[in-house]
């Protein structure tokens, strides 16, 4: 089989197991190949967490690989895929134990990224690879799975179902519409050199109340670090922001963050979610680049340090670094400063309260 495909290929498998913030980015690709090819069957082998997000997409099969249970997540997708043959496999994470579940994967086409990006040995899995863009953001390296195949116009649609129950009880922990999200953490502990500081998150709710007449939220997941880290800010704060952290499930996460007015947050899955359901995104970056992991719809927005961290704390600037190179020091995100921030915010709702006006003109 060779590419780009020259007919529509009945039967397409994904794999991309996880992260959140990935496995939004993969939904427009997702979208992408059901509007190129309506007939074609799509399979999504996906992680159990992610699986809760997405799992619920219209015409997409999801297999789920639940990580946790270690030699039986393999037994199990071996069961589950046993006597099939996919058209296509679009091998889309590269980590080895995807590869490794690659291997069940019974596909006359394996895709993979090209060999600069296809890190722990992914080219080993695979017999084709996408065109190399060595500089590309997450996303954009996804779409050329799409575009390999022969799918060169891109759909920028993601509309995750929301549940009824899910938007009930957004509404019953967050009232009236029009609030800041500050979903301050990543859940990983081993990663808090992404989150911002605590002042600083009290400061920008503070200022939110006070400027803006905005009610802050914090949402986020149930880890002992994530929860320490919102009752230090509403310790902080002088406005007392709504504590939501760890009382949602994602589903419940994703309603909330589509009636807010702005999600605020470092680089983290909830991020990508919300510019999934259209919620305007400030993204805090200095330990991470946001061209290639930042907010992909409001990427203007971002507050980006992080070519600071890179001259300051790594002593190169961001041209020399690899690619996707993090800055895996704290100093880093306290290089962002709350006039920065707060800045930021006011500009977004400027624009957003521009755009109601000239929709109502």
């Amino acid at each position: 089989m060779s590419l780009p495909l020259t007919s529509p290929p009945k039967s397409v498998c994904l794999l991309r197991l996880s992260a959140l913030g990935d496995v939004c980015h993969a939904v427009p690709v997702v979208r992408t190949l059901q509007h190129r090819w309506p007939s074609t069957a799509i399979s999504w082998v996906i992680g159990r967490v992610e699986a809760e997000l997405v799992g619920d997409l219209p015409g997409v099969e999801f297999i789920t690989f639940d990580k946790r249970q270690g030699a039986g997540a393999f037994a199990a997708l071996r069961r589950t895929l046993r006597g099939r043959r996919f058209d296509v496999l679009l091998h889309m994470q590269v980590a080895l134990r995807a590869s490794l579940a690659s291997l069940l994967v019974k596909a006359d086409l394996r895709l993979g990224y090209d060999r600069a990006r296809a890190k722990d040995w992914q080219w080993l899995f695979t017999n084709a690879r996408i065109a190399a863009h060595p500089r590309q953001h997450v996303m954009d390296a996804m779409f050329g799975f799409a575009e390999a195949l022969g799918a060169s116009e891109r759909v920028l649609r993601w509309d995750i179902p929301i549940p009824k129950s899910a938007r009930a009880r957004a509404r019953e922990l967050t009232g009236s519409e029009g609030f800041l999200v500050i979903n301050p953490s990543s859940s990983d502990r081993a990663r808090n050199w992404r989150n911002w500081t605590v002042e600083g998150y009290a400061a920008l709710a503070d200022h939110a109340a006070q400027h803006h007449g905005m009610r802050a939220l914090l949402t986020g997941g149930p880890a002992d670090t994530e929860r320490e880290l919102a009752r230090a800010i509403c310790a902080l704060a002088h406005c007392r922001p709504v504590d939501l952290v760890g009382r949602t499930n994602l589903k419940e996460l994703l309603a909330i963050l589509a009636r807010a007015a702005v999600v605020v947050g470092p680089d983290t899955g909830p991020l990508h979610m919300a510019g999934a359901a259209g919620t305007p995104v400030i993204g805090l970056y200095a330990s991470s680049n946001p061209e290639r992991t930042g907010p992909y719809s409001s990427r203007r927005w971002t507050v980006n340090r992080y070519p600071d961290a890179a001259r300051e704390l790594l002593g190169k600037p961001v041209e020399e670094l690899p690619w996707g190179m993090r800055v895996r020091d704290p100093r880093a995100m306290r290089l962002i400063t709350v006039e920065e921030v707060t800045a930021m915010l006011d500009r977004v709702l400027a624009e957003r309260a521009s755009g109601r006006e000239s929709r109502k003109a």
